[in-house]
Formats: C-alpha cells, sequence, structure tokens
C-alpha cells in the first residue's frame, strides 16, 4: 500500500467514525427531548417508552432537527412553542455530545 491509500483510507475509516458519532448524538438528543416532552404530558412509563420510539422515528423523515421540533411541538400545542422545543434540542444536542465525547 502506498501512503496516498494509507492516508485515504484513514480519511475514511474517520468519515464513518465522524457520522456515526453524529447520529449517536441526535439519537440521544431527540431521547432527551421526549423525556422532557412526556413529562409535560404527563405520560405514565410505558407511553414514555413508546413516545420516545415515535420521536426518534420521526427524526428519519428529513435531515436536521426540525422535523422532531416539528412532532413535539404539535404534540405540546399550547403546552411549549416550538422556540422553546428547539432551544431544548440545541441543548440536548450539546450535552449528547460531550456524554460521547467523554465516553
Amino acid at each position: 500500500m502506498t501512503t496516498f491509500d494509507d492516508r485515504e483510507s484513514a480519511f475514511e475509516t474517520k468519515f464513518a467514525h465522524d457520522a456515526a458519532m453524529v447520529f449517536k448524538a441526535e439519537v440521544r438528543a431527540d431521547r432527551k427531548l421526549a423525556l422532557w416532552a412526556a413529562g409535560k404530558l404527563g405520560k405514565s412509563a410505558p407511553e414514555t417508552e413508546s413516545y420516545t420510539a415515535e420521536v426518534i422515528r420521526a427524526d428519519m423523515q428529513e435531515a436536521g432537527a426540525e422535523d422532531v421540533i416539528r412532532k413535539v411541538a404539535a404534540d405540546l400545542a399550547g403546552i411549549a412553542e416550538a422556540e422553546e422545543i428547539r432551544a431544548l434540542y440545541a441543548r440536548y444536542l450539546s450535552e449528547a455530545k460531550a456524554e460521547l465525547a467523554d465516553a
């Protein structure tokens, strides 16, 4: 293998690792937001588990967090505003990235 091949392989490995870490951080942030929203909605433990899965599935609709924010904002209509939810999601995403970095 040449030096170029080694570098190419290293970049590919780093790209895959970084993409996996972003995905994991987003799922953690989705989960934290879902748990917060479930608490606001007064859901029981089994309902919270189901709701968390719904929120995570909602994140698979499009790139970014807006699909999750729209879902949670619709569920919390009259309880929380989209801007509050967006700010909370950003905080949870930051926390999730820090947790993964520490792991």
